[in-house]
């Protein structure tokens, strides 16, 4: 502890400078290091719903396309096998469409998208071959697998692309079976008909599923969205009514103390040549201009908040050197009053000089004054103490509060600690 009395020069803040070995003195006030300004976030409750969504639509696409590859598709070549142009064909495009789609699944429900364009490409090859295998008297038979299952293939393949691969894709099957009716001749109206049919049954389910599982998922990431918003702002509104409350119970505490001692000094029963009526009215002021400071919107209030209280102390002809090493960590407003009053009040009954110091850590804040000691009717009033007291800010923070006398020199401390 200090025992210099020379008087202090004027109010001046210490902070490290980037790559200094050593504090470097700025005149003025105080300057912060660079505020941690959080980007916009990436993630949040609006895409956990959209991929909580979109992941029960990947397993349903999933679940259809290989329970449609083995239980209908696979009874159905094995019961034609006999009947089929070529079943040896008919069989390796199943197995070649099996593997396909078992990969594509593999990657969707692992969180990743299937290689569109090749995975396509390999379908489509395989649904050329197995129109050609299945044989005329198969075309539009159960056996020719390819009908039904392709398209429910093609949904697990482009899963996340654009709808109009999709029905590009589709074009392409359905171009493939019409040539294949065309090179076995069944041009007829009722084949026609029949393919038209085809393609339309066999089509708009798997349309429907494919643009139904992306709208569903963004209309759930746009209500989750809108209900986060809702929250968050109805969470502001209850802070901003706290807080609004807070002050107002504070202001009319410290207002009636600052009111207390106007009307006893109306009435003439307070002396102002009193230094204990003084003191109570410096310590008043200090706590109405600490009140004031503490809505301000600066990047560290804790000492904006003392050098409020150090301001209106030198403007009352008090000379007082600030000094602040280190930035302090965001902390609560309770504990920044109960780290903040205790030096307010100290420096109310503070004479001759004063030096306030902070020093700041990511985890521990030490605020101390150091003025001469004062004697006589200023020592015993409201606010003075003897002996280290501890005392509890919130549940979980912890401020401690230290006052010593010498006989020459003052000491008061308060810190915090995080838990």
């Amino acid at each position: 502890m200090s025992t210099d009395l020379r008087a202090p020069a004027p109010v001046r803040v210490l902070r490290p400078v980037p790559g200094a070995a050593d504090p470097a003195v700025v005149d003025g006030p105080a300057v912060d290091g660079p505020a941690a300004v959080d980007g916009p976030a990436v993630d949040g409750p609006a895409a956990d719903v959209a991929r909580f969504s979109d992941r029960g639509a990947r397993i349903a696409a999933v679940a259809i396309a290989l329970v449609w590859h083995t239980a209908v598709g696979l009874p159905a070549v094995l019961g034609a096998w006999s009947e089929l142009a070529a079943p040896a064909v008919v069989a390796a495009g199943w197995l070649t469409a099996g593997l396909v789609g078992g990969y594509a699944a593999h990657r969707l429900l692992h969180g990743a998208l299937p290689p569109a364009l090749p995975l396509a490409t390999v379908l489509l090859a395989v649904d050329a071959a197995v129109f050609a295998a299945a044989g005329e008297r198969q075309l539009f038979a159960a056996a020719n697998w390819a009908w039904t299952g392709l398209a429910w293939f093609l949904v697990v393949v482009l899963w996340g692309r654009p709808i109009r691969w999709m029905i590009l894709l589709l074009v392409g099957h359905a171009l493939i079976a019409l040539a294949t009716l065309v090179g076995d001749g069944a041009t007829a109206p009722a084949d026609l008909t029949r393919f038209t049919m085809y393609v339309y049954g066999t089509s708009s389910l798997p349309v429907a599923v494919f643009t139904g599982a992306a709208v569903i998922a963004t209309l759930a990431r746009d209500r989750a969205g809108t209900a986060a918003a809702t929250l968050a702002v109805r969470a502001e509104q209850d802070a901003a009514e706290r807080a609004w409350a807070d002050r107002r119970s504070r202001l009319a505490l410290v207002g009636g103390a600052a009111e207390q001692v106007l009307a006893e000094l109306a009435d003439g029963r307070a002396d102002p040549a009193d230094p204990f009526v003084q003191r109570r009215c410096v310590l008043a002021a200090t706590r109405l201009r600490r009140l004031i400071a503490e809505a301000d919107d600066v990047p560290d209030p804790l000492l904006h908040e003392l050098r409020a209280a150090a301001d209106l102390a030198e403007r009352n002809g008090l000379p007082i050197e600030l000094i602040a090493v280190g930035t302090p960590p965001p902390l609560p407003v309770e504990v920044r009053r109960r780290l903040a009053d205790p030096l307010a009040a100290a420096l109310a009954d503070a004479t001759g000089w004063a030096r306030l110091t902070v020093v700041a850590g990511p985890d521990e804040v030490a605020v101390s004054l150091v003025a001469p000691d004062v004697t006589g009717p200023r020592a015993a009033g409201p606010g003075a103490t003897s002996g280290p007291s501890i005392g509890t800010a919130g549940d979980d923070e912890q401020v401690e509060h230290l006052h010593e006398r010498d006989g020459e020199i003052r000491w008061t401390q308060t810190r915090w600690r995080r838990p």
